[in-house]
């Protein structure tokens, strides 16, 4: 793997060091240790070489007084963190070899850390890209979130259903985290609000409330070969007082940790099912709890620097990661008012000017409202200054449109017994930004129409990225040592460079060699799919590939209809011209999303009775990889031939794994939806498999009504016959009526639009294999996907949020 020339590493005295760390931590010799010691052994030397930097960069912070961005998000879906370390310190070839001699696999002490279970999609995915191009850019920044004890869940499958297992991510420990106590905050749940008047003003103070010790751990987030390291600061929730003796002394022994227990909750899971009012209570709380913390530490960590609070907006921008961190415009609001004694004017000033907000989805649900009872129950001094930000904002509305119902009605923040998240952030952020040209430009003309008319200037787009040095330079080390032996390795913190493979895309042996890596990665995950699946496929198949959160919009569905419908022409005609094809999938659907685990049911049902019918000769395969995450993701990126990206238009803000198959070689099967448009614009529409309606067509349906799915059903023989095998036995004997739900949705709703865009689907498919019958096409076409990638690197995005969001400075670390 290619690295930068850097001095600093010593390899005998790292040698040393494991040794020594197993002794001290374990009592173990070189020879006993297992496998997890040794992992252990080896990111607590890589750590002390990483403190130096830390400390040395957070001086540099502090001697300049610099400017800060706090990236407020409930999940950083961080990865494995030892190999993003080494090859971030340029460190990565030194210690292989290191280990090397010491009788260690690098790749293989890699594999005994666990995914940190801090996130789920793409969400969480994209806030780990930002932390590591802050990093790289030398842009002063923290992540702010919870260090969830066992993140959303371990997906296994049991009899083709997903089933949730805790995902015990910090059984063994994480080495490279530091626990602060001497950060920890106080956070107030409950009680009521005192109103007290003198001095000629209102005072509010909170009573009888319930109280949670947040205590900070810190992460090291490294700049690539910069000296740089950042923090991602993830908090744990404790009791005040954590064991009550006297309870326990009278055998009250539940009592005794009753307040440790309830402290616990707050982390133990990433987003608990909601279906109940119990679960949206705790969603809640965990909410305010890391944003209260976060908010309070940094308002301290100002202080340190700064005598003068009306400073804060030159010193620290808040920038909130879509609606969950939203409640951070009403907390530094109490914060500048009941503890800094601001008048309210002056308070919204500095809020307003502080406060920026990521809008990530145009989907009404994911909009976050909250019952106006339970916010008000659960933080009551946050809800009677939202009440009173919201009276305002109402009276800012009615003077500049007099009279204007509608508009009261669709901005108000307290609406219909509901605290409208999203409202309150664009209320009081300076920026609102969507995360694809698409997306902005939807969120403008019709989300957030009128918030966009009355403030313009408001709005901008931040087309999302991917960080090159996990996705390309870690997770396909032969591709990036081959780009290297090319055009050099600027590439790595520069990806526009890629450009320069352009001419190659069309050069016989470039193209052999280009596809040489590739087989050798297809057959990198036949190998992982055999070990976990027990299914054989064939690399020479075409591998297509959709890998992402389980929802409806993003229509799995409409990838496995398809499926079912290729096998029924396959069987009736099994001679037909059709180059075998590997369809993968791999999803975690949430666990209160019943028809999305349906269909990750029907997906391994399909593949039941398609794997195992010899009469079609292994001309499809499919295989659903449990537990989806990053680590398995590097592999399954690399591999892909084949991106499917078929999301019902207007629907996908953006999409990031896109962008990571785009970068690895496989072009887009795909909706001109999210960032996709923009990949086409990019790479050219030759070289993509583009589908379906556009995101025109679909919202005016939706606007206008007149999609009729039982047209389609009656009047298609293809798809009516795919959608009566949902319901008779096909794939499920022992009970017709399992996939009932999924063929109602389908024929008597279809909200998604997949029988309208079912047959221009199954038309791009032949596409796509007719196209990968010519070799040198298709290398052609695989390489100009590579070659044009440069634009969506998070390098790129997170210089313009820096630039025009932020107004941030970048520092340099010298050692």
């Amino acid at each position: 793997m290619a690295t930068k020339k850097k001095t600093g590493f010593n390899k005998e005295n790292f040698k040393k060091e494991v040794i020594t760390n197993l002794k001290v931590l374990y009592r173990k010799t070189l020879e006993e240790a297992t496998p997890q010691m040794v992992f252990q052994a080896v990111s607590y030397a890589v750590k002390d070489d990483i403190i130096d930097r830390w400390i040395a960069t957070h001086k540099e912070y502090e001697k300049k007084n610099v400017k800060t961005v706090y990236y407020l998000s409930m999940e950083f879906l961080m990865g494995r963190a030892l190999g993003n370390n080494l090859i971030n310190m340029t460190y990565y070839e030194d210690i292989k070899n290191a280990l090397d001699e010491l009788g260690f696999d690098l790749n293989f002490i890699e594999d005994q850390e666990p995914d940190a279970a801090l996130g789920n999609g793409g969400l969480g995915r994209l806030a780990a890209c930002f932390l590591d191009s802050l990093a790289t850019l030398g842009y002063p920044a923290y992540g702010c979130g919870i260090r969830y004890r066992y993140g959303m869940f371990k997906q296994e499958i049991e009899d083709g259903y997903q089933v949730e297992k805790p995902d015990d991510w910090l059984k063994e420990g994480n080495p490279f985290e530091i626990r602060r106590a001497d950060y920890a905050v106080e956070v107030k749940f409950g009680g009521y609000v005192r109103n007290e008047y003198r001095d000629g003003k209102n005072y509010y103070i909170q009573e009888d409330y319930q109280s949670i010790r947040a205590v900070p751990y810190d992460l090291p987030i490294i700049g690539y070969g910069n000296n740089v390291v950042n923090t991602l600061r993830i908090w744990d929730a404790e009791a005040i007082q954590e064991f009550n003796l006297d309870s326990f002394d009278k055998g009250e022994y539940q009592k005794a940790v009753e307040q440790q227990n309830l402290a616990r909750t707050i982390v133990e899971v990433l987003y608990p099912n909601d279906n109940h009012y119990s679960g949206k209570e705790l969603r809640l709380k965990q909410q305010y709890f890391f944003v209260s913390a976060s908010v309070q530490r940094a308002i301290l960590k100002f202080k340190e620097n700064n005598d003068d609070i009306r400073m804060l907006p030159e010193k620290v921008t808040f920038q909130l990661n879509d609606t969950h961190p939203t409640v951070a415009v009403a907390e530094l609001m109490r914060i500048l008012v009941d503890e800094e004694k601001l008048e309210w004017d002056e308070a919204w000033d500095i809020t307003c000017r502080t406060c920026a907000y990521t809008n990530h989805t145009i989907m009404a649900e994911a909009l976050e409202k909250w019952p106006i009872d339970l916010f008000q129950r659960l933080l009551p001094r946050v809800y009677q200054v939202i009440d009173e930000i919201n009276r305002r904002y109402m009276k800012l509305i009615e003077d500049r449109y007099p009279g204007d119902q509608n508009k009261l009605r669709s901005m108000s923040i307290l609406y219909d017994g509901q605290v409208r998240m999203a409202h309150l952030a664009i209320a009081g952020s300076y920026s609102v930004n969507g995360v694809a040209q698409l997306h902005t430009e939807i969120l403008k003309k019709r989300e957030l129409k009128d918030f966009y008319e009355m403030r313009p200037e408001q709005f901008n787009n931040k087309t999302n990225g991917i960080t090159q040095r996990r996705f390309l330079l870690h997770g396909n080390p032969l591709l990036a040592s081959w780009i290297n032996d090319k055009i050099g390795n600027e590439w790595i913190t520069d990806l526009p460079k890629l450009e320069q493979l352009k001419p190659l895309a069309n050069d016989k042996n470039a193209q052999k060699e280009f596809m040489d890596i590739k087989f050798k990665n297809k057959e990198r995950l036949v190998k992982y799919i055999k070990e976990h699946n027990g299914i054989d496929i064939d690399p020479n198949s075409i591998f297509d590939v959709q890998v992402k959160r389980l929802h409806e919009y993003k229509r799995q569905l409409l990838n496995i209809l398809h499926v079912m419908h290729l096998y029924n022409e396959l069987k009736a005609n099994p001679n037909m011209d059709f180059e075998p094809t590997t369809f993968i999938f791999g999803a975690k659907a949430a666990a209160g999303y019943k028809r999305a685990k349906l269909t990750i049911k029907l997906i391994n049902s399909v593949a039941d009775v398609v794997n195992n019918d010899p009469s079609i000769n292994g001309k499809i395969k499919v295989v659903f990889i449990e537990n989806y995450r990053v680590s398995n993701a590097e592999i399954i990126f690399a591999a892909a031939d084949v991106s499917e990206q078929i999301s019902t238009a207007s629907r996908e803000a953006s999409g990031t794994g896109n962008m990571k198959f785009m970068l690895n070689g496989a072009p887009t099967l795909g909706t001109m939806d999210g960032a996709n448009v923009e990949i086409v614009e990019e790479v050219g529409i030759e070289n993509a498999f583009i589908f379906g309606m556009s995101a025109d067509e679909v919202m005016k349906y939706e606007r206008e009504g007149g999609y009729y799915p039982m047209d389609i059903y009656n009047s298609n023989p293809r798809i009516k016959k795919v959608l009566d095998q949902l319901i008779d036995g096909t794939y499920a004997k022992d009970d017709k009526e399992r996939f009932r739900e999924l063929y109602d949705s389908l024929v008597k709703e279809d909200v998604y639009f997949i029988l309208k865009d079912f047959d221009s689907y199954a038309e791009a498919q032949k596409r796509v294999n007719q196209a990968y019958k010519d070799k040198s096409k298709w290398a052609q076409m695989a390489m100009l996907n590579t070659a044009c990638a440069g634009k969506f690197s998070s390098d790129r995005t997170i210089e313009q949020y820096a630039t025009e969001i932020w107004n941030l400075e970048k520092v340099q670390v010298m050692l």
